[in-house]
């Protein structure tokens, strides 16, 4: 087991019981919110290519993927209320913990992309898939704002993202497989978390 794999157990294992009561609450919350299952198990291309399911707490209409896009966009009317307020905060992303911990995904890494949007006949996809996804990593720390808030052309959507956001994407989470160490792990579990509460900060009230 490497330092990195031990590293994200002894971490995720700690957070998950210190944020159990949290977990609880937002789970909660959506089912009083919408009807459906608390957890949305998005399908993800991991390490390898193997593919895998990812938790996210439920911000959305369960018939969403039927309705609209792959991908979300600005004044998606698919959110739900509840859903909007997770977004919000980023607080849709916690249960990925759980992938952390069952081995799916790290702390830091490239960030794991649906099947449809992973074109395996590209060398660069292999190079990046040699490690596994991450919930936060460097694309992350470059598209500071939100996708959703530049893809708003609800026609286009999943074409505009293959064709002007992924290809950076991969050209950042290349150079991380390229550099990555717990060291650099660190730097950018650090900066996220610093990236976070700026944002927060700027938030307009409600």
């Amino acid at each position: 087991m490497t330092s990195k794999r031990i590293f994200d157990i002894v971490l995720v294992s700690t957070g998950l019981m210190l944020l159990a009561p949290l977990f609880l609450l937002l789970g909660l919350l959506v089912k009083l919110d919408s009807s459906g299952p608390v957890f949305y198990k998005a399908r993800r291309v991991g390490r390898g290519g193997v593919q895998f399911r990812m938790y996210k707490f439920r911000t959305m209409r369960v018939d969403a993927d039927q309705v609209g896009p792959a991908l979300t966009f600005k004044d998606d009317p698919r959110i739900t209320r509840v859903g909007r307020w997770l977004r919000r905060f980023r607080l849709d992303e916690l249960p990925q913990l759980i992938n952390v911990l069952r081995g799916d995904m790290s702390l830091v890494g490239p960030r794991p992309e649906a099947p449809e949007f992973v074109q395996l006949s590209q060398p660069i996809w292999w190079q990046v898939l040699t490690v596994r996804p991450g919930i936060c990593g460097l694309a992350q720390l470059t598209f500071a704002i939100d996708e959703a808030a530049v893809l708003n052309n609800q026609a286009t959507i999943d074409s505009d993202y293959l064709t002007q956001i992924l290809p950076i994407k991969l050209n950042l989470d290349l150079r991380y497989v390229q550099q990555q160490s717990l060291l650099f792990d660190l730097r950018v579990l650090a900066q996220t978390v610093l990236l976070l509460l700026r944002q927060q900060q700027q938030l307009p009230t409600v």
